[in-house]
């Protein structure tokens, strides 16, 4: 695959401060905001009733009691007298 060089996306990059001493890493700050701004979003926004938060949250509880469910039934727990 081929990609096309714009020069307008390149002169807009090259306004981007800190070139000389982090080169690409200069965007750093600016992803790091993004994923904390999408974090925020995901935990704080409602559809209805439910927002990421919630159905993460409920299907971890599912998942542990699958797991517990599974080791019940391969190894009986004993109990300790």
């Amino acid at each position: 695959m081929r990609f096309r060089r714009s020069q307008t996306l390149k002169q807009l990059l090259d306004l981007w401060p800190g070139k000389k001493y982090l080169g690409i890493y200069r965007f750093l700050p600016l992803f790091f905001g993004l994923g904390a701004t999408l974090e925020f979003s995901m935990i704080h926004w409602r559809v209805g009733d439910t927002n990421f938060y919630n159905t993460f949250k409920k299907r971890q509880a599912k998942d542990i009691v699958e797991e517990r469910l599974r080791l019940h039934q391969l190894e009986p727990i004993r109990e300790v007298n």
